[in-house]
């Protein structure tokens, strides 16, 4: 279970046992503890399953997907995948791959109903670029109508696994995946999927090997001493 859930949970508990004992009576506390086993609840947090093979990608949350599509970027065409989390859902979140954290970016913003296209763009919003396993992931963790706080728990520079913990969204939220326009999308428009469990696209074979090469070229490039003016040639 996530922290949150036993400090609002045992935080309601002992609301209700405050009532009990200065009413006399249970009544009272029937409230506190229902939103007490709400949130015990709400804020669970179960084992996945990750899948293992090259290039797979998973869902970054539960939910359902509500839009696959084709997007153009700064940096070329790309693909999309759109999951909304509603109020029932499992709202810890997940890395769709391996790799390092290169950039996290906190954006101001609305709280438009999640299943709003515009929300997307215009709601509160972290976004998070993971570079690995040969390619480029960006996914967004969005505010929703109710949700009012984005949870991120890493830094740039940082590692983390395909299908690890990463964060949480809290309440009605919506989770975005911005993925290789060469990626194979494994997922339908109406499909359920689990955070971490679930394989949302798949990069072929020839892909791969073209990222992590270039990504090798990348990480020698940058490791390589900077020329100065006045060294020896």
């Amino acid at each position: 279970m996530v922290r949150d859930g036993y400090i609002y949970g045992l935080s309601l508990l002992a609301v209700g046992g405050v009532l009990v004992w200065a009413t006399g009576t249970w009544v009272w506390s029937i409230v506190p503890i229902l939103l007490a086993a709400f949130f015990l609840w709400f804020f669970r947090d179960p084992q996945r399953a990750v899948p293992r093979g090259a290039g797979l990608i998973v869902s970054p949350a539960d939910g359902v997907v509500t839009e696959t599509v084709r997007i153009d970027t700064p940096r070329g065409p790309r693909q999309r995948v759109s999951i909304f989390l509603n109020v029932f859902d499992v709202h810890v979140n997940r890395s769709p791959i391996a790799g390092e954290v290169t950039s996290v970016r906190y954006q101001k913003g609305k709280f438009l109903n999640a299943m709003n296209v515009e929300s997307a763009e215009r709601n509160e919003q972290n976004i998070v670029t993971v570079h690995g396993e040969g390619m480029e992931i960006v996914f967004k963790q969005i505010a929703g109508l109710i949700a009012r706080r984005i949870v991120f728990n890493h830094r740039e520079g940082d590692r983390v696994e395909r299908g690890q913990r990463v964060g949480l969204i809290k309440f009605g939220s919506r989770t975005d995946i911005i993925l290789p326009s060469e990626a194979e999308i494994r997922v339908k428009t109406g499909e359920r999927v689990k955070g971490g469990a679930s394989i949302i696209a798949e990069l072929p074979e020839s892909e791969l090997a073209v990222g992590v090469t270039n990504q090798r070229k990348a990480a020698s490039a940058s490791a390589e001493p900077a020329f100065e003016e006045g060294d020896e040639a």
